[in-house]
């Protein structure tokens, strides 16, 4: 029987199950009328100070389906309804809340491998005491979906703040504004403010003028160059020494070296035979005459994923297409089919996260698991590259057929045709001709003579031989002529123009996309049209239609024109952040490749917006954008150390001083040549050099020294973007510094610290030899002297005047030498060349 105090057990229990679905239907009514009813500056203030706590520190547990405790950080409601403990904010009493007891250590220890910094817990007291003000939103959590499956396509995902449209800010007020010199300094100042920090004051003129000869050109300044802006005391100084070095060809070839790195650039192939890639070195010379001539970043960005396909393509252009070629390439895969996706892939992924800041490429085989990218959308951006040829079949023949073509005007370009044909028939009649004579001969040829046949320059020997037996004396006469002729024309072949390696496609006719089930090239699924990512909620392209006999489908001039749109919210963010990156150390946003949900956040996100708008409004050039960042005030900056800032913000994410950095690999060869007086800085351009490199390192490869040449001494001088870019052999100098490997897009480069470093530049061959030449020129500079030596040779390595103690020990260091070691005055001053090369003022900035 039915107990009789049921119906009143039943109403305590529903009584129970309505009150907690009223309180967490008030809490919740708080959270969203609270998020809607602060300021504008309190939002502000808990997206430019807490937000990063909390995604840092908090949200890999207490954020999804399935947070730890029952709570949850990433929604205002989350912190309000709390978990298992009860709520982790009380509005009423903030100062009880339970998640300033446990940043404080004072209950739980959260989070629990290390307290914040003192700095972190007092922007998380200050917030709860404001009522946790946070950006209004959807009125529920963000969409999860079930058993932590991928981010969805959403409004949700579609607000995150790289997909939003970029809207240019107002510089924000601040206090001292006479630190401001550029709206720049304004957003940053700002944010210094609210911590109590303060600026950095201004570097050294010495500092400055090596700061700014690396940044732009990659070079040490000359002692003239020094001391020409240490005597300028005009307010301009500072202004006409950046256009002077914007303006040196020395800039183009070091800001190419940034964007090969973007772009994997290698002059091989990679895998055992690693062969060469042909003529891929006019790449590399188009990216430095863009960069010298301010090319118009939008264009450059159109000319190397579409130059083919515009209204009127140009030899440059095709040129800039070579960025198509320049991935790994397998000559003999397992399942050429399967490699042939393999090859699209790397153009993806890298077309993705070099323009895009998206990673694209992790939705090849399911849908991506971090970011709202589908799988379908991966292969819908494939659809722009479907109708790329293939780099090669596997022979160096195919690949010049698919990857290479002759650019030029086109009347030089039929002329050529016409005398290549005219060439190659005189060349096959003559080879036909010799071919009749040598039937009449071979024949009779005996033991080691069938041999010795096999090599040209022994048949007119054999020939003779069977005169007149054989063979008449008119007919030996004329097979001698025939043969001169045959070797004439071979060297005769018609000059052709220049040849490039480029994109090509199949034709009009683009063929069917399809989605590969698990990114398997036999498991063909639902096809797909060129499409963008939906997250970024743009209209479905139009394709161009076919027109018969054209040498492309017009598809990846429609991406390209996309992808350099004002409309795009990507671009100008991705480009804006890595100038700001190659100029600072590290970009607004750390993670330079990715602007997905969880890449980092920009530190000053209303910066990177402005210096995006500012990018577009100047019509996308990047020497002005440059130039603007150099003149600000947080730029010349010192590097000076300051504990207390140090306590607040310990990584510089404010920006209250400009970051050390110790020269890049290409920079530490060539400024070991530049200080000696042994650059050649006037060459530029042409195909790849050659380093000598020692023959261990050689040995190491699976066929030891091929593909490796040796430069003339005059080339070998030369800058390091010359060098030939083998990818299963590196220059032991430029590894040791951590030059960046090819196979993949480099967004930014390692800077380790390690024993092979200080062991090349003390031992190797090449710093060695460098260090002899160094004496060489400073016994060809100060003569007899060794003090003048010493002062001149610290002058070139330090860029600044030695003290008089510095010039001491360099004296004392020659002298023991020779007294201790019994070195002679050469070897001595050797030494000490190869000690000031091993100087950190040397190696480092500031």
């Amino acid at each position: 029987m039915m107990s009789t105090d049921f119906p009143q057990r039943l109403l305590l229990v529903l009584f129970v199950a309505l009150s907690v679905t009223v309180t967490s239907f008030e809490n919740t009514a708080r959270s969203e009328e609270a998020a809607t009813t602060h300021g504008k500056q309190q939002v502000e203030f808990f997206e430019k100070e807490v937000r990063t706590i909390l995604e840092k520190n908090c949200h890999a547990c207490h954020s999804g389906a399935e947070p730890k405790g029952g709570l949850r950080l990433d929604w205002r409601g989350g912190l309000l309804e709390g978990g298992d403990s009860g709520p982790a904010v009380a509005l009423d009493e903030p100062k009880t809340s339970l998640l300033l007891e446990a940043v404080n250590y004072e209950s739980y220890e959260m989070p629990p491998r290390g307290k914040l910094p003192q700095a972190s817990i007092d922007v998380l007291a200050k917030w709860v005491e404001m009522g946790l003000p946070w950006t209004p939103g959807p009125d529920r959590p963000p969409a999860v979906a079930a058993e932590h499956g991928p981010p969805q396509v959403n409004d949700e995902t579609r607000n995150h703040w790289s997909y939003r449209p970029i809207a240019r800010p107002d510089a924000p007020e601040v206090e001292h504004k006479n630190w401001v010199k550029t709206p720049i300094d304004a957003f940053l100042l700002a944010r210094l403010q609210q911590q109590k920090l303060r600026p950095n004051d201004r570097a050294s003129k010495i500092a400055l003028v090596r700061r700014a000869f690396y940044d732009l050109t990659g070079l040490p300044p000359q002692p003239a160059d020094v001391q020409s802006f240490l005597d300028d005391e005009s307010p301009d100084a500072w202004e006409n020494l950046i256009d002077r070095l914007l303006a040196s060809p020395h800039y183009g070839e070091h800001w190419a070296r940034h964007w090969l790195d973007l772009v994997r650039y290698a002059e091989t192939n990679s895998y055992e035979r690693d062969g060469p890639k042909p003529f891929v070195w006019r790449y590399r010379d188009y990216v430095i005459r863009s960069l010298n001539d301010d090319k118009p970043y939008d264009q450059f960005v159109r000319e190397q994923l579409a130059g083919d396909e515009l209204d009127e393509p140009s030899p440059e252009s095709i040129i800039a297409t070579g960025y198509y070629r320049l991935g790994i390439w397998d000559d003999e895969p397992v399942d050429r089919l399967q490699a042939e996706f393999d090859d699209l892939d790397d153009i993806v992924k890298t077309t993705g996260e070099v323009f895009l800041g998206m990673t694209i490429g992790c939705a090849r085989c399911h849908d991506h698991k971090l970011d709202p990218i589908p799988q379908h959308d991966y292969y819908s951006m494939l659809a722009f590259f479907r109708n790329i040829r293939p780099y090669g079949i596997r022979a160096h023949d195919t690949v010049l057929d698919a990857s290479v073509r002759m650019v030029g005007p086109e009347e030089k370009l039929r002329q050529y045709r016409d005398e290549l044909a005219t060439w190659k028939r005189d060349l096959a009649d003559t080879e036909r001709q010799l071919g009749d004579i040598e039937r009449a001969f071979r024949r009779t040829l005996k033991g080691g003579e069938v041999d010795d046949f096999k090599h040209e320059n022994a048949r007119v020997d054999l020939a003779r031989k069977r005169v007149p037996e054989v063979l008449t004396q008119e007919q030996f006469d004329r097979y001698v002529s025939l043969t001169e002729r045959r070797n004439r024309l071979r060297r005769g072949e018609p000059e052709g123009l220049m040849q490039a390696l480029c994109v090509k496609e199949r034709g009009s006719h683009s063929p069917p996309t399809h989605v590969l089930i698990r990114g398997n090239a036999g498991a063909p699924g639902d096809q797909v049209d060129p499409a963008f990512p939906q997250v970024l909620g743009f209209e479905p392209p139009t394709m161009p239609p076919s027109v018969e006999g054209a040498a492309s489908s017009g598809r990846r001039r429609v991406l390209a024109d996309w992808i350099a749109s004002k409309q795009n919210p990507l671009t100008a963010r991705v480009i804006a952040n890595r100038l700001w990156q190659f100029h600072f150390g590290r970009g607004l946003v750390r993670t330079a490749n990715d602007f997905g949900l969880q890449g980092d956040r920009p530190t000053h996100p209303e910066l990177l917006d402005w210096l995006a708008s500012e990018l577009m409004a100047g019509e996308w050039r990047l020497k002005r954008m440059h130039k603007l960042i150099m003149m600000s005030a947080a730029y010349q900056m010192s590097s000076q150390a300051n504990e207390s800032a140090y306590a607040i913000d310990p990584q510089n994410d404010l920006f209250w001083r400009f970051d050390m950095r110790r020269l890049t690999a290409e920079e530490v060869r060539d400024s070991i040549l530049a200080v000696n007086g042994s650059l050649n800085r006037e060459k530029m351009f042409g195909e790849s050099i050659y380093t000598k490199i020692p023959r261990e390192v050689l040995a190491g490869q699976s066929r030891p020294g091929a593909g490796w040449g040796l430069s003339s001494p005059e080339d070998r001088a030369r800058r390091s973007i010359y060098i030939h870019v083998k990818r299963s052999l590196v220059p032991p100098l430029l590894a040791a510094f951590d030059l960046p490997e090819t196979d993949f897009t480099c967004p930014v480069r390692f800077v380790s610290t390690q024993p092979t470093q200080s062991l090349t530049m003390l031992n190797s061959e090449l710093v060695n030899e460098q260090a002899k030449v160094f004496a060489d020129y400073l016994k060809e500079h100060a003569a007899g002297d060794p003090r003048a030596q010493v002062a001149l040779a610290l002058r070139r390595v330090t860029q600044r005047a030695p003290l008089e103690a510095d010039i001491d020990r360099g004296v004392d260091l020659i002298e023991r030498l020779k007294q201790q070691h019994g070195a002679s005055d050469d070897v001595a001053l050797q030494q000490f060349c190869l000690m000031a090369l091993n100087l950190n003022e040397f190696i480092y900035l500031d």
